[in-house]
């Protein structure tokens, strides 16, 4: 379907789509019957919008799997409501067991907060990035190659995007209810298609100072 050039036609994303279900009966006639009775999924990803980086592809899942939000350079901040809107439909109705923070090297949204350019209405956005750079900026300073330290960037980007995810009273009440859930923090190489585990996981509120935990309320 797609041209040599990847630029895609309005019409060739309708044809595209006659084909995916085509293809998807042909290999199981019972394909879209499964997917219209609801999900329930076991992951809830948090990635960037760009368009290289497809969660169920790039782990080889299928449909219904993997619950998605995606933004710009996979940022998550606890003032966000679209953000919390998902994570409290994931946690408390999907009942999600793992939740995923994925960044991307290369990614674009992390080089542009890098950079003192203006950018226009997203400088708001990006401006979050810039407050993680602050939290590390002696490490950060130190590396002197431009690719390496946006590199680094991307991952740290990852791990306050996870923490931030622990700051939240829907995951701190859902630990407090006993359920289980735990936070992971992932990059993804568009070089080699491979993911990176950054071994930042949390499964409960052990690592935050206490001015973050929140006492539990039922209800």
């Amino acid at each position: 379907m797609c041209q040599n050039n990847n630029i895609i036609s309005y019409e060739e994303l309708l044809v595209g789509n006659r084909e995916f279900v085509a293809s998807s009966l042909k290999e199981d006639p019972e394909f879209f019957d499964r997917l219209a009775e609801g999900q329930k999924p076991p992951v809830l990803w948090i990635g960037c919008s760009d368009s290289r980086v497809p969660a169920n592809q790039i782990t080889n899942t299928k449909p219904g799997e993997i619950f998605v939000h995606r933004n710009i350079a996979n940022v998550v901040v606890n003032s966000d409501m679209n953000m919390l809107s998902v994570l409290d439909y994931a946690v408390n109705v999907l009942e999600v067991r793992y939740i995923i923070v994925c960044g991307h090297y290369g990614c674009g949204g992390v080089a542009a907060a890098m950079s003192n350019k203006q950018f226009g209405l997203i400088d708001n956005w990006l401006r979050h990035i810039k407050d993680a750079y602050r939290l590390h900026s002696l490490e950060l300073d130190q590396i002197v190659d431009t690719e390496e330290k946006l590199d680094k960037m991307v991952e740290l980007n990852v791990v306050e995007s996870v923490y931030n995810l622990s700051k939240t009273s829907i995951v701190q009440n859902a630990w407090s209810r006993g359920k289980e859930l735990s936070l992971h923090g992932w990059t993804y190489s568009l070089k080699t298609g491979l993911i990176n585990d950054l071994d930042v996981t949390c499964e409960g509120m052990g690592h935050l100072p206490s001015v973050f935990n929140f006492e539990y309320q039922e209800g």
